[in-house]
């Protein structure tokens, strides 16, 4: 299997299956709006991602098949970077169908000021970057670090300026996170296992969970809570909560 028919194989089906079943209006929202919202968050998740990812190859902490690939721009194959808009696509419109159908939620559970905000987003955050800064230094931590000092600038925004908004819709959104997280593991799991792209031994912890490497299974954790708190926080609030 190639990089190119990975994505023909499990990532482009369920992507035109999840257009097609989108209902209107499009995620609870106008139709141009929401559209406008989801292309934002691909354009944040192509720029921000390159760059690190170039930094990642070129570090070797991951590889792919020299003939599994188009080419490259950089370090980084072209597959490579059209999945950094496929994913948040993907990720995108579960979330949009989602926000159509009735989940139980209630507007007055919310978070009420910006202290409480505070309690619940310094702490956590602070956990997540003084561990990738700890993680940093041995060989086999390296890509674990590198996630999640990533991700951690990323997520403290969003938490800081949009958990108040998005508390009452929490159900919604965890299962907007885990569904295309679970999909993604295991089609990541095919393709490590088809050679499509490898990790390094030298820079991951070797804790493989069912074949997984448990610093990709916190890459698409992370990445698909970016992506569907960052679609949530820039829609109008869903009409499907009660």
């Amino acid at each position: 299997m190639t990089y190119l028919s990975f994505h023909l194989w499990f990532i482009l089906p369920p992507i035109l299956v999840l257009a097609v079943l989108q209902r209107r209006p499009l995620g609870g929202a106008p139709r141009g709006l929401a559209l406008r919202a989801l292309g934002l968050i691909v354009l944040a998740a192509f720029v921000y991602t390159s760059l690190w990812d170039n930094y990642l190859i070129y570090r070797g902490v991951w590889f792919y098949g020299p003939d599994r690939v188009l080419g490259t721009v950089g370090y980084v194959p072209v597959e490579e970077y059209a999945f950094f808009m496929l994913q948040p696509l993907l990720t995108g419109l579960f979330y949009f169908l989602l926000r159509s159908l009735d989940i139980p939620s209630r507007r007055e559970d919310t978070i009420s000021n910006g202290g409480n905000v505070a309690a619940v987003t310094l702490p956590f955050c602070t956990t997540v970057l003084c561990a990738g800064l700890l993680l940093w230094g041995p060989d086999n931590t390296l890509y674990l670090a590198l996630i999640l000092a990533w991700c951690c600038p990323v997520m403290a925004v969003l938490m800081w300026l949009g958990l108040r908004k998005i508390w009452p819709e929490r159900k919604r959104l965890a299962l907007g996170i885990a569904v295309p997280t679970v999909y993604l593991w295991i089609a990541d799991r095919v393709a490590l296992g088809d050679g499509v792209w490898s990790i390094s031994e030298q820079y991951s912890l070797g804790f493989d969970p069912f074949g997984l490497p448990i610093e990709e299974a916190v890459f698409f954790f992370v990445t698909n809570w970016m992506v569907v708190q960052g679609v949530a926080m820039l829609l109008p609030d869903n009409p499907a909560t009660t």
